[in-house]
C-alpha cells in the first residue's frame, strides 16, 4: 500500500487553474467518474498519479485508428466479445484474424479453427466471413489467404 505523505493532491479549483479548465468542467469529471478522485465535504480531491493516468488516456485517443477503436471495443481480455453488425466494424475483426496467416500458406481446416479459438469461440461463422469476403479461399478443407485481398486503410 502506497504511504499517505507521499501523494500530491489537488481541489477542484487547482486542478482547473493547473489545466486551464472551468472549474465546473472539471466537477462534472469527477462526478462522473471519468477523473479519480475523492470527494471530502463539498469539495474533491485528486491524486496526481490519477491525474497523470487521466491525462495519458484521453490524449492517446487521438492516436488510436478506427480500426484500433472497434478491437477495443469488441475484445475484452484478448477475447472476442462477438462479430459486430455492422459491415465496416465486421471486416476489421476479420483483418484481425487474417492478419494471423501467413500468404500463400496452405492451412488445414483444424489449424484455421483454432487460430480463430485463441480469440473466438464461434470459428466456423469466422471461416464463413472469411469465404464470404473473398479473405480466404477453400479447397478440399485446405485454406488459403486470398493474394488479391486489400486491407482497409
Amino acid at each position: 500500500m502506497k504511504e499517505f505523505g507521499t501523494s500530491n493532491f489537488y481541489t477542484t479549483a487547482e486542478l482547473a487553474d493547473k489545466l486551464k479548465m472551468n472549474i465546473q468542467v472539471i466537477a462534472r469529471k469527477l462526478q462522473s467518474g471519468e477523473i479519480e478522485g475523492y470527494k471530502i465535504g463539498k469539495d474533491w480531491r485528486v491524486e496526481e498519479e490519477a491525474l497523470q493516468k487521466w491525462l495519458t488516456a484521453i490524449s492517446n485517443q487521438r492516436l488510436r485508428t478506427p480500426q484500433q477503436a472497434v478491437l477495443d471495443h469488441f475484445m475484452k481480455q484478448g477475447r472476442l466479445t462477438h462479430l459486430p453488425a455492422q459491415r465496416k466494424k465486421k471486416i476489421y475483426i476479420l483483418e484481425f484474424f487474417l492478419r494471423k496467416f501467413e500468404l500463400w500458406q496452405i492451412y488445414p481446416e483444424t489449424e484455421v479453427n483454432s487460430t480463430i479459438s485463441e480469440h473466438y469461440d464461434d470459428f466456423c461463422t469466422v471461416r464463413r466471413e472469411f469465404i464470404m469476403n473473398k479473405m480466404m479461399t477453400r479447397k478440399n478443407g485446405k485454406y488459403q489467404r486470398n493474394s488479391s485481398y486489400m486491407f482497409s486503410k
